[in-house]
Formats: structure tokens, sequence, C-alpha cells
């Protein structure tokens, strides 16, 4: 498991120093400057938690603050002001620009420990309840909800980048005799192994793979074009035929398969989400219409 890690933005040394023997269970990060805590704040991993100070050499906690809150890569970080300026307007101004907590120095260690341990729990609280809003529960796999969201916001970015983008759409061939012949137990136990075989064929961070219907898939590829798509549509294929799950009631094969109908749009493409999922959408039907098991794509 990765430690959890706290950024402690100070322009004191010694003030650092306080801070990580009374947080000395976690890995802690220091930056000196503001500008300079802003780039530690985005290094991989990114920190759990910001401790920042008001009084800074060149920008000020609050920029900072501000700065981090409107980055989409740190909005999410928690971020608490450890500063002298105990007074209420000075607080007021943190709260409202971001900060989940404002210390006043010389700060008691032990509040320190109790206030970073109770966000840290918050945000764990929250991750999961994100995590749980955008997951298919049966499978593990993105739900119908975040593929959406990631296929439009990888299309704005295809259109503004003018990069490759790729959709695989995948059908489990004649899933309903499956679940008629073997019962819905069996059936969902198969979609369950069907989804850590597509899982496994996507060797990217940020590739999505959706459950987007009862026994239907969606495999986004971002700056992937149609040869590499089409790639990893056969490793995927590879993959579940590989399970060798008996079908008994499957006019394909003896094992479970499934169809695969690959989309591509090229960098200089213009078309948008709506016509890449038509697109994946026929070659999956093509894919079904010429004998199911395979994979079909437009180039």
């Amino acid at each position: 498991m990765q430690p959890t890690t706290i950024l402690i933005v100070d322009d004191e040394p010694a003030n650092i120093e306080v801070l990580a023997a009374v947080l000395e269970h976690y890995d802690v990060r220091f930056a000196l400057t503001g500008r300079e805590g802003l780039l530690r704040a985005r290094f991989a991993p990114l920190p759990d938690l910001i401790l920042l100070d008001v009084m800074l050499p060149d920008l000020d906690g609050y920029a900072v603050c501000s700065e981090l809150k409107g980055d989409p890569t740190t909005a999410e970080i928690p971020v608490i002001f450890v500063t002298a300026l105990s007074d209420p307007r000075s607080e007021a101004r943190g709260l409202e620009i971001g900060a989940v907590d404002y210390i006043s120095k010389p700060f008691s260690p032990a509040i320190v420990r109790a206030r970073v341990r109770n966000h840290l729990e918050i945000k764990r609280s929250r991750a999961l309840l994100q995590k749980l809003a955008v997951t298919d529960s049966l499978t593990g796999l993105y739900n119908r909800r975040h593929f959406d969201q990631a296929i439009e916001y990888e299309a704005h970015r295809h259109l503004r980048r003018e990069l490759p983008l790729s959709l695989v759409l995948l059908d489990v061939d004649h899933f309903k005799r499956y679940n008629d012949f073997y019962g819905h137990p069996a059936g969902d136990d198969c979609l369950r192994r069907v989804a850590a075989a597509i899982a496994s064929a996507l060797k990217r961070p940020a590739d999505v793979a959706a459950r987007i219907g009862g026994e239907e898939f969606a495999c986004l590829l971002p700056e992937t074009d149609q040869v590499g798509a089409l790639a990893v549509a056969e490793l995927i294929r590879e993959a579940i035929s590989a399970l060798a799950i008996p079908h008994a009631s499957s006019e394909v094969s003896d094992i479970v398969t499934a169809s695969l109908g690959v989309a591509s749009l090229a960098g200089s493409d213009q078309s948008g989400a709506a016509r890449l999922c038509q697109l994946a959408d026929t070659n999956l039907y093509r894919a079904k219409s010429n004998g199911r098991n395979r994979v079909e794509g437009n180039g």
C-alpha cells in the first residue's frame, strides 16, 4: 500500500522540522516557497494533504491555495493553513478560497495530528463514494455514467489537441442463451470473468473499460489510432476465448466468445463522440453479421 503523503509548504525550516516530527508516521515532503509548493503538489504520487503557510517569500498561501483549487489535478487535495495570522478575517479568507481547516501558530501537536487524521479520513470516505458512483457493482469496471462522461471529455481533448481517439464496443455472443441455459448466477460470474479479461488487455492508465449494458462493454482508447485499437480489440477477443468458459447453447463455439466493433477518429477528424459511437456500433453489427467471435473496424 502506498504511504500517505503530506506536503508542508513553509519558508521556515524550523517550522517544517517541528511539523515533520509531529507527523512522523506519514511520508512528509516540503517546500520553502509558494512556487516550489505548487510544483511539488503536482509530483506523482500527488500528496494526500497539504499544510500551507500564508506568509511565503513569493506567492502568498492564499494565491497558492487558489491555484491548487483551480487545477483539476490538485483540486481535490485538502489544504490546511498553518499560520501565525490568527484573526477571523484571515481565517475566513482561507476557508473561502477552498482550505478545509485553519490552524494558528503556535500550534498544539495533538491538534495538528487530530485534524490531519480527520481530514485524511474525510478524503478517503469521499474518494470511496466517488468510486462507487462510477463503478459497475457486478464487474468492478466503470459504469455507463462514467463512460458517457469520459467519452465526451476525450472527444473534446481530441478536437483540441488533434490526437487520435478510438473506441471498442463488444457484446458477449449469445449471452441470453447462456443465461437461460446455465442460470443467472452463472451468467453473473461469466460477466465478471469477461470483465477481468477485458481489463487485463488494457495496458495504459488512460484507457477506460466500462460495462455499458447487460452483456455490452466499451473500451475507450485515447491517443490510439485504428491500427492500435484493432490490436487491442484482438487481444480482448483472445483473452475472452482463453477463459474457455463452456457455452453449450452458443451457435458460434462451445465456449464463451465476443464480437467487437472498432472505430477511430484521426487527429484531423472533427466528427466528435456521437460519430465515434455510431461507427463502433456499426462495426459491432458487422462483426455479428459476419459470424461473431471476430473484430471489425472502419479502416
